[in-house]
């Protein structure tokens, strides 16, 4: 459901790296973007039974013939002459040589013969990476819009929610040519612009340098890092990959991420973020629409990829972060980075593998590093098995290290065993009984979300209590076992984070993998409130937005969250009163927004300031 975004395209670059010499293809990022955008087409399939999703067929979506054309976008001519000088992209065939030409057929010849044919037509896909459940419905990617102004509105919206809400999410731009996940689609930001009690929506794709190369080529080239690497096949496209980059036919230098997954607001810059990548700077332009400025390494400051969660301090306005590297060491790194962009040097974590970490939790004091059951094997691949393995023997951990440490010998470690947190809600420090609390969902099986189970995916609310003074954890969950539910995507009151908070406010993800509502739940009695879509709709990840800094009431405020009538094939954002979880007001979207992974709220004041 979330983020994730979990990837391993940056390995194969490293792996090819190792192994071959790569040539620049500049010749890739040097055009200008025409008026519209096309967007490749074909009907949205129904969805298969695991997804109980029925068809969206007013959307378009991709196809291998068939092109639309979405407007182009108003005011572009009249941005700052800079915005995307760095980020160009590519509309046009590369302006490849002959011999270029000559082995770019014959790359495409060996995959769609050998590869896709020999080695993958035999191998059934299973329901995670196979496409007709992981991208039907709901889940089916939707083309580009511009700024639609004037959304109708039912019920009030709020007086002072004025700023712009954007979310995340994995939309492919070109059909699978072979196994497909859902956290591997090309990222596209959808924005929800509120100002005055008026309501404007855009949607557009972060400009990856990944992204400009596949719509140049006319062909997904880049490895998709869960649908695809893995077995024999995974290798053969791997190998590929590295041929193709070796002829000049791509580049991966300059980046292969998807930016699919994370968004935060930090440093006036709107980030988007996957943990295969750096992150990517999107401007929001004054007529509510996004403009892709280009990879963001804070001047140079960062050279590798970052998680998709970092989290910025309420109070210090820092932002802290992991980096993870799954073929050398160091496997983990931690930074962080002043308000005003200036990077410390990195902390060296020491693991024994590369383990796969998609979030982490800070307090006031320490940051909460998670090593966790799921890890990265490579050499499984040569076996016939994906690299991502749940290593059952494994005990999880959880690294308590304080937040301005020189280096990792100042970490502690506390065993926390079969734990394993997809997302992290919240931490604080109890110093009367020298105890960490972490808020998590504590999903089994742990891998499931990767590799098929039989296994029903449980995800529990719980609370872990890390004792630094005798190096013990236990762990309790907070609903009662009568009101168990699959609580997933969500947050805590930003301004609460590091610090104790009384409330979550998170998904129901039931019917797995889709979401039928979010419940505010009260961390400390365990009490559950329930907000339900209603029939036939779902929706995503709850984000809440406080009316008032610096209110009394933690729960002073209000939850934004997207729906989907599948039914009517209709999409809203919804505005709930987050005090008493009563509707206050419900915007219609102009197009299908597909159901996606994180968002953040950019108040009008801070837009103002957004840095080009």
């Amino acid at each position: 459901m979330a983020s994730n975004s979990i990837s391993i395209s940056s390995a194969s670059n490293k792996m090819i790296h190792q192994s071959m010499t790569h040539k620049n293809s500049n010749n890739l990022i040097n055009s200008n973007r025409p008026n519209s955008i096309k967007i490749l087409q074909k009907p949205i399939r129904s969805a298969s039974a695991a997804l109980h999703c029925p068809p969206a067929p007013q959307s378009p979506s991709f196809g291998p013939a068939t092109y639309i054309d979405a407007p182009s976008r108003p005011g572009r001519s009249k941005q700052p002459k800079n915005l995307n000088q760095r980020n160009k992209p590519v509309t046009t065939r590369p302006n490849w040589n002959h011999v270029q030409q000559m082995a770019a057929t014959a790359l495409d010849t060996i995959e769609d013969i050998f590869i896709s044919n020999v080695l993958e037509k035999s191998q059934p896909l299973p329901k995670t990476t196979d496409p007709e459940v992981q991208i039907a419905g709901n889940f089916a990617p939707v083309s580009e819009q511009p700024p639609k102004h004037n959304l109708p509105v039912t019920g009030r919206i709020p007086p002072f929610i004025n700023g712009v809400y954007v979310r995340n999410g994995a939309n492919p731009h070109m059909e699978p040519s072979a196994g497909h996940h859902l956290f591997d689609g090309d990222g596209m930001v959808h924005a929800v612009s509120i100002q005055n009690g008026k309501a404007s929506y855009a949607c557009r794709f972060t400009e990856t340098v990944r992204l400009r190369q596949e719509r140049a080529i006319g062909r997904p080239v880049f490895p998709k890092a869960i649908g695809e690497l893995h077995g024999h096949s995974g290798i053969a496209r791997l190998l590929l990959f590295g041929a193709r980059s070796l002829c000049g036919l791509v580049d991966p230098s300059h980046g292969t991420g998807v930016a699919n997954a994370g968004l935060i607001y930090f440093n006036n810059r709107l980030l988007a973020m996957s943990e295969d990548d750096l992150p990517y700077h999107v401007h929001v332009t004054p007529t509510g629409d996004l403009e892709t400025v280009g990879r963001h390494d804070f001047n140079g400051q960062l050279s590798t990829a970052m998680i998709a969660h970092p989290k910025v301090d309420p109070v210090s306005k820092e932002m802290f972060s992991l980096s993870y590297d799954v073929i050398k060491k160091p496997y983990l790194k931690y930074f962080r980075i002043s308000p005003e962009g200036n990077k410390s040097p990195d902390v060296e974590i020491p693991l024994n593998e590369p383990t796969m970490i998609h979030d982490f939790a800070i307090t006031e004091n320490y940051v909460i590093v998670p090593d966790q059951q799921v890890v990265f094997r490579l050499h499984e691949m040569f076996q016939g098995k994906s690299p991502m393995v749940l290593d059952k023997k494994k005990i999880s951990r959880f690294g308590v290290l304080p937040k301005y440490a020189l280096d990792a010998t100042e970490i502690r470690w506390i065993d926390v065993p079969d734990c394993f947190c997809f997302h992290f809600w919240n931490a604080w420090e109890e110093p009367d009984s020298e105890e960490i609390v972490v808020i998590g969902s504590c999903m089994t099986p742990a891998d499931s979300i990767f590799n098929e189970s039989e296994q029903s995916l449980k995800s529990v609310l719980t609370e872990i209590r890390l004792n630094l003074r005798t190096g013990k954890s236990n762990r309790r969950p907070i609903l009662s076992s009568a009101e168990q539910i699959n609580l997933e995507v969500g947050m805590v009151n930003k301004n609460k984070l590091g610090r104790k908070s009384r409330y979550a406010y998170l998904a129901i993800a039931e019917p797995w993998p889709k979401v039928s509502g979010f419940a505010k739940v009260d961390l400390k009695t365990g009490h559950v409130q329930k907000f339900i879509y209603g029939a036939s709709k779902f929706g995503g990840e709850p984000y809440f937005v406080s009316r008032d800094l610096n209110s009394e009431r933690e729960d002073d405020g209000y939850i934004l969250s997207y729906i989907h009538d599948e039914q009517a094939s209709k999409s809203y954002l919804l505005i709930i009163n987050a005090a008493d979880m009563r509707l206050e007001a419900t915007v219609k979207l102009p197009s299908r927004v597909p159901y996606g992974f994180h968002g953040t709220f950019i108040d009008s004041k801070e837009l103002e300031t957004q840095a080009l």
